[in-house]
């Protein structure tokens, strides 16, 4: 818990001559005659003795003759003066470094290259070191493999087209429906062209090559359509006349009026110019089918243009999966990803902050394992120090405001960044709140783990009436009441003199207050705000008033 306790910091508003501390205002008071003849024999006897006496012994003889009990100083006053008087609480609190970063190795390896030493200061993406690791690397590949095949499989939960064509054979799907992988959603095929495959004799074998002109002619709709060799196919097709022949592929545009299975045929032109036809007619063909097949396994969630006939470009999606537990286990391996590049990232590691390198513990060639810290950081640029209020004071400060700071006699401002409140602790009759500082440290003068004094003010009386705390002494009244009083010099007594029960005392006891034969009067006094030096007066002295504060000699008794 914090020490509070009163501490001041006091500005006296001085009108006309200031007061000096270390003497009196007005000239002390004259001693009656009968007493002021007794001491004056009695000095002149010790200067005496004084004479003919050397070294310790002739002072302490001095002290001896001169010290009776009925010997009192000279009243030592002070004076009232206008200034202000603060209230502070203070404490003890920590300071550390508003950052630290610590980097410790997942993997073992060999220090290939060391970039930092310590007490340097780096900032943030700063290279360290570099350190190769053969797990470390193999561990971020597999890694890398098993999300890739996880994203591979998030992706095939979409079925979608793989080229741009008309759907076919389309299979209806109900919400909900469970798909295994391998199932058949639809049948997508190339429309855009049509082929055709028909045999003609060997006899033609060096006429006919791929990329030749070909007329078809599709006697369904009448009309002839120009198209090209595609492919030449060198088969052995023995048709029932006992004449072998090989496979001509022709390609042709599709108009948008032809489908398959339409009766063609096609005519080539030979080098001498004369027209070879085929051995017989054939049948077309989509240029290409390919079955949509479902690459994973999962309910359905929806559809796209999964109707029949429908034309689709390439990627547009069919049909939509769903799958209870691929999102999470994509999380689990981007997490297990993150630590194998983290991992990795160590083993070629740039500063994650700015700051100064406390430690690296890095030698080229040296062997290091799992579980190392090589290198730490911390940035001293900003400090955060940690104070406990208690709640007596916990309302006079606020985010935003400012705590003088004191380490080893060098100050501080600290802002108050943050009081945590859900954090408060009780104990002895108290409860304590966390306050967090942020400190300037720029030039790096306050260390981490610095034990520091704090204080603030919790109150401020300014432009008032002050005396010195001893000059307030404490008396009962003739009715008991405890009465603050402050022993005024007047040139005359006043007419309101306070009646008050004054303590007795036998010869030889010590007396802390003057008489009225000394010109010093009792006055009742309203005190205030209060520190370690001053009090404040609200009634009963006014500035510039003398007021008594000792005697010059610290030993002294009622004569």
């Amino acid at each position: 818990m914090p020490d509070v306790k009163e501490t001041q910091s006091t500005v006296p508003v001085q009108e006309g001559t200031a007061p000096a501390p270390s003497a009196p205002a007005k000239p002390p008071v004259k001693r009656p005659a009968g007493k002021g003849r007794q001491k004056l024999i009695k000095r002149l006897i010790a200067l005496g003795v004084a004479a003919v006496i050397f070294g310790g012994g002739g002072f302490a003889l001095y002290r001896f003759l001169t010290d009776t009990d009925d010997t009192l100083g000279e009243i030592f006053p002070a004076t009232a003066s206008i200034g202000t008087i603060q209230s502070k609480v203070s404490g003890r609190g920590t300071a550390k470094a508003k950052e630290q970063a610590a980097i410790t190795l997942t993997q073992s390896g060999t220090v290939q290259e060391v970039f930092v030493t310590g007490g340097q200061t780096v900032m943030a993406g700063d290279p360290l070191y570099t350190i190769y690791s053969e797990a470390a690397e193999k561990a971020l590949n597999e890694a890398q493999e098993e999300m890739n095949r996880l994203l591979e499989e998030a992706n095939n939960l979409t079925v979608r087209a793989p080229f741009a064509g008309k759907l076919i054979d389309v299979k209806e799907f109900q919400i909900d429906e469970n798909v295994t992988e391998g199932t058949k959603v639809a049948t997508l095929v190339n429309d855009k062209k049509l082929k055709l495959s028909l045999y003609f004799s060997y006899a033609y074998e060096g006429e006919i090559h791929a990329g030749q002109s070909v007329d078809v002619s599709i006697p369904a709709v009448m009309k002839t359509y120009t198209g090209r060799v595609e492919k030449v196919n060198k088969v052995s097709f023995v048709s029932p006349e006992g004449a072998v022949h090989f496979e001509v592929v022709i390609v042709f545009d599709n108009p948008g009026t032809l489908t398959e299975k339409m009766d063609a045929s096609a005519m080539l032109t030979a080098s001498d110019g004369s027209e070879i036809y085929p051995y017989e007619n054939g049948k077309t063909q989509f240029y290409e089918a390919r079955d949509v097949l479902a690459k994973a396994g999962g309910p359905v969630v929806g559809w796209g243009n999964l109707l029949n006939y429908a034309n689709v470009f390439e990627g547009e999606e069919l049909l939509y999966l769903g799958a209870s537990t691929i999102d999470e286990k994509i999380s689990q391996q981007q997490s297990k990803l993150d630590e194998a590049q983290k991992a990795m990232n160590d083993f070629n590691a740039v500063a994650p902050i700015d700051g100064t390198v406390t430690s690296c513990n890095l030698v080229e060639g040296q062997e290091v394992k799992s579980g190392d810290t090589v290198v730490m950081i911390s940035n001293n640029v900003t400090m955060l120090v940690t104070i406990t209020v208690d709640d007596r004071n916990i309302s006079f400060i606020k985010p935003g405001s400012y705590v003088d700071l004191n380490w080893n006699g060098t100050m501080y401002q600290g802002l108050v960044s943050s009081i945590d409140m859900g954090g408060a602790q009780s104990g002895q009759g108290m409860t304590n709140y966390p306050v967090t500082l942020t400190v300037d440290n720029y030039d790096g003068s306050l260390m981490d783990g610095a034990y520091l004094q704090y204080s603030f003010i919790t109150s401020e009386s300014e432009s008032c009436v002050m005396v010195p705390a001893a000059c307030v002494q404490q008396f009962p009244d003739k009715d008991g009441n405890r009465c603050s009083v402050v022993f005024v010099q007047r040139d005359t007594a006043p007419d309101d003199i306070p009646e008050l029960e004054y303590p007795t005392f036998e010869p030889g006891q010590k007396r802390t207050f003057p008489t009225q034969e000394e010109g010093y009067y009792p006055v009742i006094v309203e005190t205030g705000l209060a520190d370690t030096q001053n009090v404040e007066i609200k009634s009963g002295v006014e500035a510039g008033d003398n007021v008594f504060l000792n005697y010059t000699l610290t030993d002294y008794s009622y004569g």
